[in-house]
């Protein structure tokens, strides 16, 4: 019996990143569970694809837009599963317990890692509390991983390629079937230290707010690289 989890990963030139967080996935393997990992290349010159390679990752190639490479790497998974990741999140030790738990109980459904950041202190609490309540009420990002039957990604016609906001469309249409993993997904806090908690947060939100109200994800991708 194959193993039933093919593991998708959107990369670009995440080369420092990444080894992390194919380490946290050798339990999976180790637990029988995954079948292949998918590493979805937007043109990284960093060395991240030899790294994959390196890996015994499959490399899939595109043009550098995150709904566009995790749509790809999803058409070219074979498993009866999805476990989607970002490269900079590392799932913690027991994630397999959690995914194993899910599939026995909810085999139609899909599932979302309780998010933690990679920094102690009190903005990063308070801005995984707000993710994980966002979560909660339906909406989860990309970094806190997905879990999903291969079924059912495709009934709900799967990520759109876009260039921003690729998760949320995803979410709203799995809306009333996300639950909860009993696991935790480590997200780099890089962007926030770099940024400042307070902005990059409330970037985050106001984007959201305008992906709500109808802005265009390529707008919303062409302000977002400016700010």
């Amino acid at each position: 019996m194959r193993a039933p989890i093919s593991v998708v990963i959107p990369i670009l030139n995440a080369a420092t990143a990444l080894p992390a967080c194919l380490a946290a996935l050798v339990e999976g393997l180790q637990a029988g569970l995954i079948r292949e990992v998918i590493l979805s290349d937007g043109g990284s010159t960093d060395g991240t694809r030899a790294l994959a390679e390196g890996w015994g990752a499959e490399v899939v190639s595109g043009a550098p837009s995150r709904g566009g490479q995790l749509r790809r790497g999803c058409d070219a998974a074979q498993g009866a599963w999805l476990l989607v990741l970002h490269a900079d999140t590392v799932l913690a030790s027991g994630w397999s317990d959690a995914v194993q738990d899910h599939m026995a109980r909810r085999a139609d459904g899909a599932g979302w890692f309780r998010l933690r950041f990679d920094q102690r202190g009190l903005a990063p609490r308070l801005m995984a509390g707000w993710a994980n309540l966002r979560s909660g009420l339906g909406l989860p990002y990309g970094d806190q991983g997905l879990l999903l039957p291969r079924a059912l990604y495709d009934a709900v016609g799967g990520y759109p390629d876009q260039p921003l906001m690729e998760d949320v469309a995803l979410a709203r249409a799995l809306r009333g079937r996300l639950t909860r993993l009993n696991g935790v997904a480590v997200t780099s806090a890089e962007k926030y230290r770099r940024q400042g908690w307070l902005r990059r947060g409330g970037r985050n939100l106001w984007t959201l707010t305008r992906y709500a109200m109808g802005a265009s994800p390529e707008a919303l991708a062409e302000s977002y690289r400016r700010s």
